[in-house]
């Protein structure tokens, strides 16, 4: 494979170094904790794997064991990010449960609980997302098989401050009360300074181009870059990782054209661009969901139904309903956001087409490739 491009070269070239998401802490937290209730001895640091490979260390920076439970924690450490959880504390407490009993998982103090739908956990379970919890049991598994032991155990994770910290965060008005989310996909927090990762992604641009390739994906994440290159087989310096900064991508484009541009992201994220967001970061815009409703009036949408989308909690929300009614939002976000692009795109010779994928990397809305003059 061709070097120098895609998601990994960018993060090298900003010069700017990863941190670690709040789902790594906890499963390394969990990882110490569970290992000592079962041999009395926390491992100090303690190495957890993340899905792409990564085997990170973490010290703890605290513990405590008594005859049920065990505690760990460690920092986060959210690398040159600037995260409003750097530098919080995440602990995790086990308790063993009865055989068969699973792995049951809590909201300590300063983790929230899930209020509203939309969101890809259910209303009244703690906000640890998917994958955390996923890491979380493999590596209880992989612990419960090294020393012989059934694996059921209740975990509760906490952070200290949590709540107040939750307060510069969205949590509250998507309907997660009394702390913050545990999240993350990889394991690995990806620093975004503006310029350097803008700059990254010119990089990017140059290297498709002195490549050879035709095709490249604007994509805003790890789950867009595997949805993307399951369906185009792209190679990787054709992946250029844009993040909230669909706006960088399309006019360094327009500059420097490729025949083919893919944007594949997230349907809240895309929804931005469709509205004519070119910053998609939470912080500087948000889903529009009256917008949505408009939008879906088009495709078909009753008044009672676009009611509803305008009062949704969320844009996977208004997503969900649609589909319960038949109303392809996914498709006509995806088409509009690429008709936005092509009007930033200003007549450059780049045929434009948008993926929508949800939390899982499903596709749940795809538009026609289109050119300048429709083609």
């Amino acid at each position: 494979m061709t070097s120098g491009g895609g998601r990994e070269a960018q993060l090298k070239h900003t010069g700017l170094r990863p941190g670690w998401t709040t789902g790594a802490c906890a499963t390394a937290a969990t990882t110490a904790a569970y290992t000592a209730l079962l041999t009395g001895d926390f491992p100090d640091p303690v190495t957890i794997t993340l899905p792409k490979g990564q085997t990170p260390s973490f010290a703890l920076t605290a513990e405590s064991l008594t005859a049920g439970a065990a505690m760990a924690a460690v920092v986060k450490d959210a690398g040159d990010d600037p995260d409003v959880t750097h530098g919080a504390v995440i602990r995790s407490t086990v308790r063993l449960l009865p055989p068969g009993s699973g792995v049951v998982f809590r909201a300590g103090e300063g983790v929230g609980t899930v209020t509203l739908p939309g969101l890809p956990l259910d209303v009244g379970e703690p906000a640890i997302n998917p994958v955390p919890r996923r890491l979380m049991r493999e590596h209880v598994a992989a612990v419960a098989a090294a020393h012989h032991a059934p694996g059921d155990v209740e975990i509760t994770i906490s952070v200290d401050d949590g709540a107040e910290i939750a307060r510069s965060t969205w949590n509250p008005r998507i309907g997660i009360l009394g702390g913050l989310s545990i999240l993350g996909t990889t394991g690995v927090v990806v620093p975004y300074s503006c310029s350097a990762w803008i700059d990254s992604i010119r990089r990017g641009v140059d290297v498709a181009r002195a490549g050879g390739l035709t095709h490249v994906a604007g994509c805003t994440g790890s789950t867009s870059e595997r949805t993307v290159t399951g369906i185009y087989d792209l190679p990787e310096i054709a992946l250029l990782d844009m993040g909230d900064f669909a706006g960088a991508v399309l006019k360094y484009i327009r500059r420097h054209p490729v025949d083919r541009l893919t944007i594949c992201g997230g349907f809240a994220k895309l929804s931005k661009l469709a509205a004519g967001h070119l910053d998609l970061h939470s912080a500087r815009s948000q889903v529009d969901k009256a917008f949505l409703a408009d939008l879906a009036r088009t495709g078909g949408a009753s008044e009672a139904l676009a009611a509803e989308i305008a009062d949704a909690n969320t844009g996977l929300a208004a997503l969900r309903l649609c589909e319960a009614a038949g109303v392809p939002l996914g498709d006509l976000v995806a088409a509009r956001a690429r008709d936005e692009a092509l009007s930033v795109l200003r007549g450059a010779p780049v045929a434009v087409d948008v993926i929508c994928i949800d939390r899982a990397g499903t596709v749940v809305g795809r538009s026609e490739p289109k050119g300048p003059a429709g083609s």
